[in-house]
This record gives C-alpha cells, structure tokens and sequence, in this order.
C-alpha cells in the first residue's frame, strides 16, 4: 500500500493518521474530530491497517482487546473448575486408585469430574493449549501497539502545525509582549518542575513523565515471562510433583529423581499427652500428633549402573524427615507428608490336615515380595498360584485387586503332600477359605501376621519459580508505572504573525497537567488556556436546550 504525503512534504506509512512531522490530520475522519486522539500519537497501526491476507486476519484476531479479554475470561474459569475438587497430585491414596478415589470421597459428582480429565486439568493438552492462545494474544497486541508507539514518541518533532496544536484538549492562545522571554521564562520553570525540554528556534516541546506509557507493555512482559514458566512445568526437568509410600526396611527408588534410592530405617510418632474429650471424642479422635518423622538413609546409584540396580549403591547422607523440614537435594525436596501403621509385613500359614489338624509346617509370606513355591519338606510344599495384594471380588473367575498395596490380602495355594501327589488348590482371604476344585484334605489355616509403619513422601523439584517469580515482579513494576505516573507533555509556538500557541496533553490525570500548567502560565504570563472537552461538553448541553426548547414551542 502507498504511503500518504502529507502538505508538509513527508512521507507517512499507510494508516497513519496524523503526520510524523507536522501533526496535521491525514484522514477524512481524524479531520473531524474536535479533538485529535493521541493514544499512538496518529502512527499507523498494524492491526488497524491490513486486513487482507490470511496472516493479516491472524494478527488481527490475536491483537484484538476483546479477544484478549476472553481469552483471560476463559482461561481464569477453567483454571477455577480444577479446584472444585483436589487435583490428582494432591491425592495421596496408595490403598485405592485414582479413579476409585474420586467415585468414592465424592460420588457420582468426584467419577464425572475424573472421567472429563479435570482432576488432572492443568496438564490437559487444551488448557495448555489456552495458556498459549493467552501468551500469543499478549505477544501480538503488544508488538501491535507497543512498537508503533515507541517510535512516534522517539521521533516526535518539537514543531507542529497549528491544527494540531489547536486540536488537543488544552489550548490557548494569545499575544505576547516578548516572544523569546516567554520562550526562556516557560523554559526555566518546566526545566524547575522536571520536565524534559526541547527548543526548535520559537517552538518548544517540554515533556515529563513519557515512560508511563509503556507500564501495560511492562506488565505484558511480565505475563509473558509468568506463562512461559507456567508452560516450563510440562517439560521434564523443570518440574516434579511426585508421591512415594516407603514400608519400614524397605528401599525404594525416589520418584522422578534419576539414580536416587531412599531406605525407610524407623518411623517415629510422637502424640500429646492431653485426653481427647468435647469434639474429640464425637469426632472419634483418640491421640493428637505431635510429631511424625521418619529416619531415611539416601543412597545414589554409582555412574553408568544400571537403572534400579540397587547392589553398588552410594550412601549420601543419613536424615530425619519431620514435616515443614524436608530433605533437599540436587534442588529436590523430600517432605513428610502421610503415614500409616500397622500395615501388612507379612502373614504366615500353616498346612493342616483338616482331619487330624496335624500340621506339616508353617510359611511366612513376606506380602511384599512372595515367593513362588515354599518347602516345607518330607515331600510337602505349598505354590502360591495367585497372589492379590488388595482384593476386590472376581471377574471371569479370577480374582481382582484394587491396588498394588497389600490391604486386604488373597492367595491361591497349590498344597502338595505324600498323601496328595497331584496337589490340591484352595482360595484363602481375610474370612474366607474356598475351595474351587472341590473338597480338600488339607488346607492353609491362618497363624499369624507381622505389621510395619508406611511414611509417605511428597518428592518436589520446581525450577520454573524463579521464572515466575520474576514474571510477577515485572507485572507489578508495570501496573505501578501504569496507575502512579503520566506522560505530560506542553507545546508552546510562536507563529509568524506573533501569535502564541500554546497546547497541552497528559494520557490520564488532567488535574495533574493543569496544576503545572497554572504555575508555568502565572510565571511566564501566557494566556488563559482553555480544557476543549468542557467546552464541547456546553455546546452538546446548550444545543440539548434549545431542542427542548423548541419542541416545547412547536408544542405550544
């Protein structure tokens, strides 16, 4: 598109619609209005511009206000739905999985809200999806707007035609006595109020305050660098949010710290002394915590082992885990979160003969790690078929767990003896002993049980808070620029004819421009100036008045 030539000789880009060098209004529109709008200074705007190619419609769509608007609007409501119920990291139930424990803790309302992926929300490919249309939508209204601003208020002329002048809100205009007296007395006292000034031969241009125009393209920044750091925690390394259940004497691997292994020594609880009564007791409370810790020993497998070997393993340090005092690190952060005890370590049967109760001997079954096939001797031995940690019933004919830790135990036993050869098969739980093969000589009669302490920790690593944080603390800088500072700016001409023109305009804060503008007028004796708008506002008033009073004439 051609650029526009202005009177003046200039050549302004397509769009503009007030002249880079002169003011003077290029556009039918701009020519009508009483005041000139001065929000980019009349510098073409892309988004205000182009409208042609597929790309110019993207840009469009991605700059507009009303878009960005709604796209918060819409981000901020599903943000909100993923805290009506606690998000899947926050969920520490090791007994159930996740999906049972939403249908369980809240019903029909917790399996739904699984079911549509809202317990896990804010990892959902579409609210990141979201975030990214809020981050581009930001990015592109403020190259829209930002740049062209920048540039006008860089290469603003001190020089400026009268229409352009006579077009701000304040204007007045006068003779003086001495024009370069008043010239150098309105430039001592701007220069005493902190104000920026420029002579250009009998103009001047006095300007304070013009870094408050780019406070929202601060807080733009800031939301940028905020988001960035929110999508960060989808990439591996950048965030952890892990949950680990680790049984007294057991080491395990530390969930999303590579090479880690963790040894649970003893866990430790203290409560109060105090006797549960009043609420307490209707609540069925029967000893308050006061402490629970767990002693851990930290271990890191040696360079190039390989993953979950656990025979070479480096000792790092022993620790306490109490909570609010984690163990830290490699920038990880181990909290004691949970516990649970007096769960399942091991439960040990006996083979009897069901007619003479004699036993054949005993099997310890470590519910943790069973064996496949016990000895007991003289020809007798017992196969663990089916081994379910926490059943929950059959289906098709086999039994079914609900969860990898051992709750509620279950077993198929093959019982092999002299007198039974080819073996006998026997189902055995809590309570319940069946026999689906038919009757059997000897069965597996419970004889014991061995309890332990599980701790549960929350494995945490977030390195996207300094991103964050500083995300935050650049929007804040920004907002404070935008709401405590304005952009004043005071032009004063001298035409040839004598003449004084003087003209003001402040982006917010009228009151503020018109507080300088009293001192700087009563000390260099200008002109009485005069605020347009309520000027327009009178004649809009009177004009109203004389239509009602004609109406009422016409009436009459």
């Amino acid at each position: 598109m051609e650029n526009i030539t202005c009177a003046c000789g200039h050549l302004n880009p397509y769009g503009t619609k007030l002249c880079e060098k002169c003011g003077r209004p290029l556009t039918e529109e701009e020519k009508q209005n009483k005041v000139v709008d001065m929000r980019y200074d009349g510098t073409a705007i892309r988004s205000k511009t182009y409208n042609k190619t597929i790309i110019d419609k993207i840009w469009n769509f991605f700059s507009s206000v009303k878009v960005g608007i709604s796209l918060i609007i819409i981000t901020l409501v599903a943000a909100s739905i993923g805290t009506i119920l606690p998000q899947e990291i926050y969920v520490n139930a090791p007994d159930v999985s996740k999906p049972a424990y939403y249908e369980k803790v809240y019903g029909w309302f917790g399996k739904v809200y699984n079911q549509l992926g809202l317990s896990d929300l804010y990892s959902t490919w579409w609210f990141q999806i979201l975030v990214g249309m809020l981050a581009v939508s930001i990015i592109v209204a403020s190259l829209d707007r930002g740049i062209p601003l920048y540039k006008s208020l860089k290469n603003q002329r001190v020089k400026r035609h009268e229409s352009f002048l006579k077009r701000q809100r304040i204007v007045a205009e006068g003779q003086v006595e001495n024009a370069e007296e008043t010239l150098n007395k309105v430039e001592k006292k701007m220069k005493e109020m902190k104000y920026n000034v420029r002579r250009d031969g009998s103009a001047l241009l006095a300007e304070r305050g013009r870094f408050s125009r780019y406070g929202p393209y601060i807080n733009h920044v800031g939301l940028i660098i905020f988001l960035t750091g929110v999508m960060l925690r989808l990439v591996p390394g950048f965030y952890v949010d892990e949950s680990i259940w680790i049984r007294e004497g057991e080491i395990r691997a530390v969930s999303g710290m590579d090479g880690y292994f963790i040894e649970n020594r003893k866990f430790i609880l203290e409560t109060h002394d105090n006797k549960p009564q009043g609420e307490q007791v209707k609540q069925g409370v029967n000893v308050v915590a006061k402490n629970f810790q767990t002693d851990i020993t930290l271990y890191k497998q040696p360079k190039d082992a390989i993953p979950g070997d656990i025979d070479n393993l480096e000792k790092v340090k022993d620790y306490s885990i109490r909570v609010n005092h984690p163990l830290k690190e490699a920038g990880f952060a181990l909290y004691q979160m949970n516990y649970r005890q007096d769960d399942l370590k091991q439960m040990n049967f006996n083979l009897v003969n069901k007619a003479t109760e004699e036993s054949l001997g005993t099997i310890e079954i470590d519910l943790t790690n069973p064996k496949k096939e016990y000895d007991l001797g003289n020809g007798a031995s017992v196969q663990l078929l089916v081994y379910t940690p926490d059943f929950d019933g059959f289906e098709n004919g086999a039994p079914q767990t609900k969860s990898s830790s051992p709750v509620n135990p279950a077993f198929i036993f093959k019982m092999t003896t002299p007198e039974t050869p080819n073996g006998e098969t026997s189902f055995v739980a809590i309570r319940q002993t069946m026999e689906p093969l038919g009757e059997t000589k000897y069965q597996m009669k419970f004889a014991g049980v061995e309890t332990l302490n599980v701790s549960n920790f929350t494995v945490r690593k977030d390195r996207t808070i300094p991103i964050l944080f500083v995300g935050g603390i650049i929007f804040m800088i920004g907002v404070a620029i935008g709401s405590y500072w304005n952009h004043r700016r005071l032009w004063l001409q001298v035409e040839p004819d004598g003449r004084v023109i003087m003209a003001a305009h402040v982006n917010k804060n009228m009151f503020s421009m018109k507080k300088d503008l009293d001192a700087v007028a009563e000390f260099a004796n200008l002109p009485q100036y005069t605020d347009q708008l309520d000027k327009i506002a009178e004649d809009e008033a009177s004009t109203s008045s004389g239509n009602k009073k004609g109406e009422g004439d016409n009436t009459l």
